[in-house]
């Protein structure tokens, strides 16, 4: 009887687990080809009738992103389709881990891992805008941490994005010289406004002291927020991916991208 209970509370536990795994049943899994192989990632559309404006996140470093069901539904809410594309090594995406390739040949590594990193936003980009559901006159980039960076690099290039929103770029990397000087030179020469977001309780504010600075100077916002959550990766990552995180930030991120539409 003991080993039947026993059998009983893993095989819960395992479906309480796989039930975690499952993806909302709105998000559509999507592939789309790239130079090192299919990439894949999540589209959230809302109801109604598009074409729709469109968020494209750039997760961060977590070998899983997951598809983000709190933005999702917080932009779709909003009217705006919300695309979670995956890079390569991350999430249902092949290659080599971006971690693993940073690690293995040290801090100098972060500026090629991130640029690397970054063609895949370029051809998750061009993807999105080709959606007959989206705008592609209408396109916001955002991101957090190593998203964050990738975010102030999708800046630098434009490719059509009306706004971009950058949650503690580098805040757990900032310090790297090579990095700063790469994200200084990418929001001096963003091709649309740019805004940076950090709870004050991130693992550096230099992103938003620093770089805020150059942002400022060039149209564009930088905000520190009240320390969230009790522990650093709160005030990081989960200020700016948790609904009640959402709540603090979101009005001001929508009034930005409605000043950057219009």
């Amino acid at each position: 009887m003991k080993n039947w209970f026993t059998l009983a509370m893993v095989f819960i536990a395992m479906s309480v687990v796989c039930a975690q795994d499952a993806p909302p049943a709105n998000a559509r899994l999507v592939s789309f080809p790239s130079s090192g192989g299919t990439l894949y990632g999540f589209l959230y559309v809302p109801e109604g009738n598009g074409p729709f404006p469109a968020v494209l996140w750039n997760h961060g470093s977590e070998r899983r992103p997951g598809w983000q069901p709190q933005l999702a539904s917080f932009y779709n809410a909003h009217g705006f389709v919300f695309f979670l594309p995956h890079r390569h090594g991350q999430g249902r995406s092949p290659g080599i881990y971006i971690m693993d390739e940073i690690h293995a040949n040290g801090p100098s590594e972060a500026v090629h891992a991130q640029q690397l990193a970054n063609e895949d936003v370029v051809t998750a980009m061009n993807w999105l805008k080709a959606q007959p559901e989206v705008d592609p006159s209408r396109i916001v980039v955002s991101g957090c941490s190593f998203g964050g960076i990738q975010t102030l690099l999708t800046a630098e290039k434009g490719l059509g994005a009306r706004a971009f929103i950058a949650f503690a770029p580098a805040a757990q990397s900032w310090g790297n010289g090579a990095l700063d000087e790469m994200l200084e030179s990418a929001v001096k020469h963003a091709k649309a406004p740019v805004f940076i977001l950090q709870a004050k309780n991130d693992y550096s504010l230099g992103p938003a002291v620093v770089l805020g600075k150059i942002v400022k100077a060039h149209g564009g916002e930088a905000r520190v927020y009240p320390s969230f959550g009790n522990t650093t990766q709160d005030g990081h990552f989960g200020f700016a991916t948790t609904s009640a995180g959402i709540a603090v930030w979101g009005p001001d991120v929508l009034q930005f991208i409605e000043g950057a539409f219009h």
